[in-house]
C-alpha cells in the first residue's frame, strides 16, 4: 500500500475514533476508580476485555493482546503493536474527582486515560476491517511501574512464541467467542506507544528520534560494621558513617567519572540503619537508582557503586557490598516511524513540541530487544480547560477527559506511520 494511501486512512480512522469516545471515557472513568498494582491486574483486564471487539490473548501473567485485522488479509508479521499499560501505582489519591480511588492505590501515570485510549483506536480499527495498511495489535502489559517489568516478560513470551496462544478464559471477549490464537499472529513488526505528559502544552506531541528516555538500573547498598554503645565508639566500627561517605563520593563521582554532555544520574532515595541515638548499628542500608543514556555509561555507573562502596567501606573498618536489580534500557525512538508520525500530527490536530528528552524511564524499551523498531510520543496536557498542572506519579494529578480522545489520535498517528515504515521497507 502505498505512503499516500495509507496517510488518506487517517481521516477515518480519526472520525472512528471520535464515535467512540463517549464509550471509552466512561471505560476510563470505570478503571480510573479501582486501580490496581502490578501484576494483580485481573479485574483491569477483564473490563478492557470486554470493550474490545475481538477475542484477548492472555501474555505476562495478566497482559492482554487483541489482533485487530484478519491473519488472511495481511501477512504474518506484518502486524503493528500499540502498547497500554495497565497497572496503577501504590499512592492515595487526593483528587477531587467524582471517580476518584479510594483504596490506597491510584492512576497517576495516566495509565487509565492510555487504556481507553487503545480500546478506542482498537474498536475504530477493527470498523475499517480490511481497508487497515496492517494488523493492529493493541498490546495491554501489565507491571510498567514494577518489577518484574511486563514489557520485559512480555517480550520474552514474544521471543519465542509456542504453536498457540490460548485466548483468556478467565475475562473472555464480549463479542468474540475466545478460542487458541496462533502465537505467530501476535508477533509485531513494529511496536509504538503514547504517553501522556503534564510538562508538555496541550495540542503538542513530543516525538523526537534516538535516545528520549534513560536506562534505569536499581541498587541496594549495605555497609556492615561492628556494634558498640555510642559513648565508645572507638570500641565498633560505624557502618552508619561509612555508608554517608558512600553517598557524598558516590553523588561526587558520578560528574568526574560519565561525560558532562552525557545525561546520567545517580539518586539514593532510601537510606535505613540504626534503632536507638546512642547505638552503632551492626549494619546500614541504602537503595539507589542509577540512569544514563549510553550503554557505556551504564555500566561505568554500576562499576563505579561497587568501588565505591567497596574502598569506603573498607577504609571504615566496615564491610560494603552491592545488590544490582537491573532494569530497563534506554528507549531509542525509530527515525523512520518518528519522521513518518511528525508529517502526520499536523493532520490529526496537533503541533510539534519542542524536543523532549529526560532520564526519565520506561520499561516499553524492553520491546527494542525484539529486534523491531520501536517509538514512544509524549503528548502534552499542560493547558486543557480544568487541567490543574501536577508531575506524574503525583496523587493530584487528574488528566481530563479530553486525553483520552487526545491520546487515542496520538496512536493512530503512531500506528499508519509505523505501518508506512512497513511497506517501504
Amino acid at each position: 500500500m502505498p505512503g499516500s494511501a495509507i496517510t488518506e486512512l487517517l481521516g477515518p480512522l480519526l472520525a472512528g475514533i471520535e464515535r467512540e469516545l463517549p464509550r471509552a471515557v466512561e471505560l476510563r472513568h470505570r478503571l480510573h476508580a479501582h486501580p490496581e498494582l502490578a501484576h494483580a491486574e485481573l479485574e483491569t483486564s477483564a473490563a478492557v476485555v470486554a470493550e474490545l471487539p475481538v477475542a484477548c490473548a492472555t501474555v505476562a501473567g495478566t497482559g492482554l493482546i487483541a489482533r485487530v485485522g484478519l491473519v488472511g488479509s495481511h501477512p504474518i508479521g506484518a502486524a503493528v503493536a500499540v502498547r497500554a499499560e495497565l497497572d496503577g501505582l501504590p499512592i492515595a489519591e487526593r483528587t477531587d474527582s467524582p471517580f476518584r480511588a479510594t483504596g490506597g492505590a491510584m492512576h497517576a501515570c495516566g495509565h487509565d486515560v492510555h487504556m481507553a485510549a487503545l480500546v478506542a483506536l482498537a474498536r475504530a480499527a477493527h470498523a475499517l476491517g480490511d481497508a487497515l495498511p496492517a494488523a493492529l495489535l493493541a498490546v495491554f502489559q501489565p507491571s510498567e511501574e514494577a518489577y518484574p517489568s511486563g514489557a520485559e516478560q512480555l517480550a520474552s513470551e514474544l521471543t519465542a512464541p509456542t504453536s498457540t496462544t490460548s485466548a483468556s478464559a478467565r475475562v473472555p471477549s464480549a463479542t468474540a467467542s475466545p478460542g487458541a490464537i496462533p502465537a505467530a499472529t501476535l508477533v509485531p513488526a513494529a511496536i509504538v506507544a503514547a504517553h501522556v505528559h503534564p510538562e508538555l502544552p496541550w495540542g503538542t506531541v513530543a516525538l523526537d528520534p534516538g535516545t528520549v528516555n534513560a536506562s534505569c538500573d536499581y541498587v541496594t547498598i549495605t555497609v556492615e560494621g561492628e556494634p558498640a554503645h555510642g559513648a565508645y565508639p572507638h570500641r565498633g566500627r560505624d557502618p552508619i558513617l561509612a555508608l554517608a561517605q558512600v553517598v557524598l563520593a558516590l553523588h561526587a563521582q558520578v560528574g568526574r567519572l560519565i561525560d558532562p554532555l552525557h545525561p546520567a544520574t545517580l539518586t539514593v532515595g532510601v537510606l535505613e540503619g540504626g534503632s536507638a541515638e546512642n547505638v552503632i548499628p551492626t549494619r546500614a542500608r541504602a537503595r539507589a537508582a542509577l540512569r544514563a543514556y549510553r550503554p557505556d555509561d551504564r555500566l561505568a555507573l554500576r562499576r563505579m557503586v561497587e568501588e565505591i562502596v567497596s574502598a569506603v567501606a573498607v577504609a571504615h573498618g566496615c564491610h560494603g557490598s552491592v545488590e544490582l536489580v537491573p532494569g530497563e534500557p534506554a528507549l531509542e525512538n525509530d527515525p523512520g516511524i518518528v519522521a513518518s508520525a511528525r508529517e502526520l500530527l499536523a493532520d490529526a490536530g496537533f503541533t510539534l513540541a519542542p524536543e523532549w528528552r529526560s532520564c526519565g524511564s520506561d520499561d516499553f524499551a524492553f520491546f527494542g530487544t525484539l529486534g523491531v523498531p520501536i517509538a514512544m510520543g509524549f503528548v502534552g496536557l499542560d493547558g486543557d480547560d480544568g487541567f490543574i498542572a501536577r508531575p506524574l506519579h503525583h496523587p493530584e494529578l487528574l488528566p481530563p477527559d479530553s486525553a483520552v480522545g487526545t491520546l487515542a489520535r496520538v496512536q493512530a498517528v503512531l500506528f499508519l506511520a509505523a505501518a508506512a515504515q512497513l511497506h517501504r521497507a
